[in-house]
């Protein structure tokens, strides 16, 4: 039986065969055809099956000869409608609720509060250092537990009446609602906003040297514009990415386990590996891997660094300029089967991730790899002068472009000065990247398009249901995790749309009432791509786990839209890209609220409150930031280097001063990385048609396009294989020898350890920074050895060597003055 169920849940389900009829089932089962149609993330025996129900009228005119298979559509249609027809929901979400559990208490408020302040200014202040840290929504829970059961044990039960509610100051014990509340606004907060780009690029005098971009007034009017609007969007979308059960978002997932790890009651012991029982509580599990890996990410983090970039096979010949082209981490493509032993360097993805997402993944990074490495050694675009796997730009030199060179004093191109200079060229790996970022656009929105229409449909109906007030959201009804959602009231559409107006305001009083010498204008057309683009996008990344991000394709726009005005770029990547990016993050945290039941118009006020601390907090620490003592330069203290903001700085040249039109417009030097746009589609296409000529076969099924184009993305220049392979032999342990062998087991502990080890390294890297750095004046305090000095040696610590060499005073391309 393909169910993927344990014994216990077969149990539940023989219990309620007898109540459904056969009709109900054929209703529930044609239903759930519709929506799993290309669905990677369910059975595909028995989706097989449901079809062949539905497809087959002998079966319901004669049940008596079909006893055996109306039997299972039977535990499929209960289990698809009682909780979930995916194991790793099942594993982790309770399909029951208890509307009386408390959740909006003085508690939850007062450490979600407390939190969302403190987690911001952690988060954004080491989003200037190199390495960031980031506390991570994990730390969140974990410091929550013992101080909300500490108040559940000592506050008295105070009771207060505001307008007709009581209030209890103790309501009782620390529960999983309020554990969950404070989850969601710790979510909301954790984590450095998009503004800790543009304000330092803005003001920072080797920047732009703004000074407007100093002003509180502008920087937190910036910050709420571009915070707020995203979750306008996540809330008007919540019919296509929250209350679909097939939008299971399985990077929430250890979010939820971790809850599940406190306040789960039972501890039955389940049957592991080594055929034994095994005994300990999911609390125990998640304490124990959280020490272990706060012990033992010291040595990679810190004492033994090459354990992080294992790049063992240039330390053979480190000056061997083709071996660490093709082997090495730092200057090249990773292809080295076992690259690191530092569990921080592929973020242990592959404990949620799907096995269809990371395979598929791996196998796209590795025929990027190859196209590289054909770019390269041809010396195509002049690459063979340039490292590998660089995402820096270059001059005809082979020199890092210095685009202050090109620039005038208001920060314009000045054509003449880039004339007697150079243009910029690219690596063959940054090449690459562009063609496969260029093909993810079209190859996602062609992929939702014809293969989650259905989800897209339901959602529109329910819009419209609601607008003209035309019903309830009947397809949705099926889902038992809707179902219970229905006993609380939930947030009115109008209070989204006016979240998707008054940020509008704030952006224009952010440009309009400050010497941005940008239109407002660029905040209207910048919405234009996150209408068209958020809904594929954000069905991509509900089901599989995998972002889209629409960076690029912002640039380009953004570009052409606002062709010699940085700043016009930049609030246009603002609504192009992040609004896009804050909606998914939000919708995230609504599905959160979803498993767990937490009312809508709580959750709808936690995020908003948690969003303006976010918002204010960060915008009035970035003037502490910027006066730090040389900040954003090679010798800034504490590492406080900004890597982020250089390259958002240098992207902001080349995309909103230089421009589209001198890259890829006609006749241009890389006008053909433009042929990644029909390159999608075309991946697409052939993906449907191998499905319709051969739909048995199951490695055409689990074949993704999408995914396969994103994993050169999302692993592209300067990262590499090397950031992935880890995920991909954590996955096959996980998803297809745990979890097939011992389910119970792995439904128990899977996503329980995933939380556990980003919980230890955040630790652990706060520790490091504050305990090891900061006495140091910022500086490693562990002496000097060859484990942490061998990956500074030859071409890896350089970050890759050209292949061919210029003679002295020489350069590539075309000469100057004569640039188009």
């Amino acid at each position: 039986m393909e169910l993927g169920t344990n014994a216990n849940e077969i149990l539940e389900l023989e219990e309620q065969v007898g109540s459904l009829t056969l009709e109900r089932t054929v209703r529930i089962i044609t239903e759930l055809v519709q929506m799993h149609k290309g669905d990677p993330n369910f059975s595909y025996e028995m989706y097989d099956k449901m079809e062949t129900f539905i497809a087959d009228p002998s079966i319901v005119a004669s049940p008596d000869k079909h006893a055996d298979l109306i039997y299972a559509m039977k535990l499929e249609a209960i289990l698809a409608t009682e909780n979930s027809p995916y194991p790793e929901v099942r594993a982790n979400v309770d399909p029951v609720d208890d509307p009386d559990l408390p959740c909006s208490t003085v508690r939850a408020w007062s450490m979600g509060i407390v939190f969302s302040v403190f987690g911001t200014f952690i988060d954004t202040l080491f989003a200037f250092r190199y390495p960031g840290i980031s506390i991570g929504v994990n730390v969140a829970q974990l410091v929550a537990y013992p101080i909300g059961c500490f108040f559940a044990r000592v506050l008295p039960d105070w009771r207060v009446s505001v307008f007709g509610s009581e209030i209890s100051l103790n309501p009782g014990p620390f529960n999983r609602k309020e554990h969950m509340l404070i989850t969601i606004m710790a979510n909301v907060s954790f984590g450095a906003p998009y503004t800790f780009y543009i304000i330092p690029v803005q003001a920072m005098p080797q920047y732009f040297n703004m000074p407007f971009a100093k002003r509180p007034g502008y920087q937190i009017c910036i910050s709420l514009a571009v915070n707020l609007f995203g979750y306008g969007m996540a809330g008007i979308l919540r019919r296509f990415l929250v209350w679909p059960s097939i939008a299971i978002w399985p990077s929430s997932l250890s979010t939820i386990a971790l809850i599940k790890a406190f306040h789960e009651g039972s501890n039955e012991p389940v049957q592991g590996p080594f055929k034994r029982l095994y005994r300990a509580s999911r609390e125990k599990i998640f304490l124990v891997g959280t020490a272990g890996m706060f012990c033992y990410w010291l040595f990679p983090g810190y004492i033994f660094g090459a354990l992080s970039i294992f790049s063992w096979m240039t330390w053979i010949a480190p000056n061997n300029v083709t071996l660490d082209a093709i082997c090495g981490i730092q200057g090249g493509l990773g292809l080295n089967p076992w690259p690191t032993f530092d569990w921080n360097i592929f973020g242990g993805s592959g404990l949620y991730l799907p096995t269809f997402a990371v395979v598929n993944q791996c196998i796209g990074i590795v025929v990027a790899a190859l196209m590289i490495i054909g770019v390269w050694f041809s010396n195509a675009w002049n690459t063979g002068y340039l490292p590998i796997n660089s995402n820096g730009p270059f001059d005809d030199t082979g020199n890092r472009y210095n685009a202050t060179r090109v620039l005038d004093s208001d920060g314009a191109l000045n054509e003449e000065l880039y004339q007697d200079y150079s243009q910029p060229w690219f690596s063959a790996g940054y090449i690459v990247y562009n063609i496969f970022a260029f093909a993810q656009y079209t190859a996602c929105f062609t992929y939702v398009w014809m293969f989650h229409s259905s989800t897209i449909k339901t959602g529109l109906k329910g819009i419209y249901r609601n607008v003209f007030k035309k019903g309830q959201e009947e397809e949705l009804e099926e889902d038992v995790h809707f179902r219970l959602m229905q006993a609380y009231r939930d947030a009115p559409d109008w209070w989204y749309v006016v979240l998707l107006i008054v940020p509008f305001f704030f952006g224009i009083a952010a440009v309009a009432a400050y010497p941005t010498h940008a239109s407002v204008g660029a905040l209207f057309y910048g919405i234009l791509i996150p209408v068209v683009f958020i809904i594929p996008i954000g069905v991509i990344q509900a089901v599989t786990g995998i972002s889209v991000a629409l960076n690029i394709i912002g640039d380009i726009l953004g570009g052409l839209i606002n062709a010699g005005h940085p700043n016009g770029l930049m609030y246009f990547k603002c609504w192009a890209y992040l609004s896009s990016w804050q909606a998914l993050s939000f919708a995230n945290d609504l599905k959160l609220a979803h498993y767990q039941k937490i009312p809508p118009r709580v959750t709808f006020m936690a995020q908003i409150v948690a969003t303006f601390i976010f918002s204010v907090v960060s915008a009035l620490e970035f003037n502490f930031i910027m006066g730090l003592r040389d900040v954003c330069t090679p010798d800034a203290a504490f590492r406080f280097t900004c890597p982020y903001q250089t390259s958002f700085f240098t992207a902001t040249i080349f995309w909103g001063v230089i421009g589209p039109k001198k890259l890829f417009g006609p006749g241009q030097r890389y006008n053909m990385m433009l042929l990644g746009f029909p390159l999608g589609l075309v991946l697409v296409l052939i993906y449907w048609g191998l499905l319709k000529a051969f739909p048995k076969k199951k490695w055409i099924r689990n074949f993704h396009p999408v995914m396969l184009i994103t994993g050169p993305v999302g692993y592209g220049a300067p990262y590499n294989l090397a950031f992935n392979l880890g995920n991909l032999y954590v996955n096959l342990l996980s998803f297809q020898y745990i979890r097939k062998h011992y389910l119970a087991f792995w439904a128990k502990w899977n996503y329980v350890i995933s939380a556990a080890f980003s919980c230890g390294i955040a630790l652990c890297g706060l520790f490091i920074f504050f305990a090891l750095e900061i006495p140091k004046s910022g500086t490693l305090a562990f002496p000097t050895w060859w484990g942490n000095t061998v990956t500074g040696l030859g071409c890896e610590g350089d970050y890759g060597c050209p292949r061919l060499v210029l003679a002295e005073g020489g350069h590539f391309g075309a000469g100057q003055g004569q640039y188009q």
